[in-house]
C-alpha cells in the first residue's frame, strides 16, 4: 500500500533526488532518475559562485535550477497532500478499496503541507529574486560599457 502522507513527506524531504518518485513508481522510474540531473548542476553553480565569485556567469544560469527544483518538489508534495483518498486509491493503490487508510489526510499529512508550502514558497521565491538580480546587474554593467567612451589616445 502507497501511503500518501508517505509520499507528501519523500516529494519534500527527498524530492530532488527522486525519492518519491521511486517509492510510487519504482526503481526504475526515468523521471526519478532524471531529478538529480538539475539538483547536481544547481549544488555545482554553487560551488562555482565559491570558487569564482559571484559575477560567474554560468553560475547564475545554474544555481536556480536547484532552487526550482526544490520548489517543483514541494508542489509535487502538496498536489500529493490535497489528492482526495478515492482518486489517490484509484492510481497507486489499484485493487484496494476506495476508502483505504494509505488514502487518508491526516495531521502527518497536514505538516507536510504546511512545511512544503513554507519552505517551497521560501526557495521560489530566493531562487526568482538571485535570477533577476544576477539578470539586471549584468545588463546594467553591459550597458555601462556601452556609454562609456573610449579610452584610446587621440592622434595629433
Amino acid at each position: 500500500m502507497k501511503s500518501k502522507t508517505t509520499a507528501a513527506w519523500l516529494a519534500f524531504v527527498g524530492g530532488p533526488l527522486g525519492l518519491h518518485r521511486f517509492y510510487l513508481h519504482g526503481f526504475w522510474d526515468l523521471p526519478g532518475w532524471l531529478l538529480p540531473v538539475p539538483t547536481a548542476l544547481g549544488l555545482y553553480g554553487i560551488e562555482r559562485v565559491q570558487q569564482h565569485g559571484q559575477d560567474d556567469h554560468l553560475s547564475w544560469l545554474l544555481i536556480p535550477l536547484l532552487g526550482f527544483t526544490f520548489a517543483g518538489c514541494a508542489l509535487r508534495a502538496i498536489l500529493y497532500a490535497l489528492t482526495p483518498p478515492e482518486r489517490w486509491n484509484a492510481r497507486f493503490n489499484p485493487g484496494a478499496e476506495s476508502d483505504t487508510p494509505a488514502g487518508h489526510t491526516h495531521w502527518g499529512t497536514i505538516g507536510a503541507i504546511v512545511a512544503s508550502l513554507m519552505v517551497g514558497t521560501g526557495v521560489l521565491m530566493a531562487s526568482l529574486a538571485f535570477s533577476f538580480q544576477r539578470y539586471f546587474e549584468y545588463q546594467i554593467e553591459e550597458a555601462r560599457k556601452i556609454s562609456q567612451p573610449s579610452q584610446a589616445p587621440i592622434e595629433k
